[in-house]
């Protein structure tokens, strides 16, 4: 099962982390690791950061990671039928810390980084379930990132859904 080969996949990233390992191109040298990737839609960085954070923060756990790593893949093979993104979010397209939507600053941000997600397509240098990330769904209802980005997804483009959720907490 993926998720079970993406768990060991993870502690063995951590392993090397944790031994001093930060080169992580060379995580992934087993054809088995690149398939898992490609499987459920993921660059060798994005699976990184999430180790990254784990060992430098303790969080986002490996469960939470699998969690996110779920609706990516299910996005991935549902809406995208398993091909790629064609585009890049990058630091620049990112909407500030300070922009709002309904007086929720952050929230274009966060929107803009969780649909890069689902859609494979953030900037190797974004994340998206970062210490901010985490800190805004925090204050927000305490929103899980799986959970947000789910509901990002059902939302769509339909941005007064997320709002309205938002605002309820």
């Amino acid at each position: 099962m993926w998720n079970d080969r993406f768990i060991d996949l993870f502690q063995r990233c951590v392993n090397r982390y944790q031994a001093g390992d930060r080169d992580f191109t060379r995580y992934y040298e087993s054809p088995l690791d690149a398939a898992l990737l490609a499987e459920i839609g993921y660059q060798p960085r994005e699976f990184f950061d999430f180790v990254e954070d784990f060992c430098e923060e303790g969080d986002p756990s490996p469960s939470t990671a699998l969690l996110i790593a779920a609706v990516r893949r299910d996005y991935f093979h549902v809406v995208m039928k398993g091909q790629p993104g064609t585009r890049q979010l990058t630091a620049n397209d990112l909407p500030t810390f300070g922009d709002e939507i309904h007086g929720i600053a952050y929230l274009p941000r966060i929107l803009a980084k969780a649909r890069a997600k689902l859609r494979g397509e953030l900037d190797p240098n974004l994340m998206f379930g970062c210490g901010g990330d985490r800190a805004f769904l925090a204050r927000h209802g305490d929103l899980h990132p799986a959970d947000f980005l789910r509901q990002v997804w059902a939302a769509g483009d339909d941005d007064s859904k997320l709002v309205a959720r938002l605002l309820r907490h």
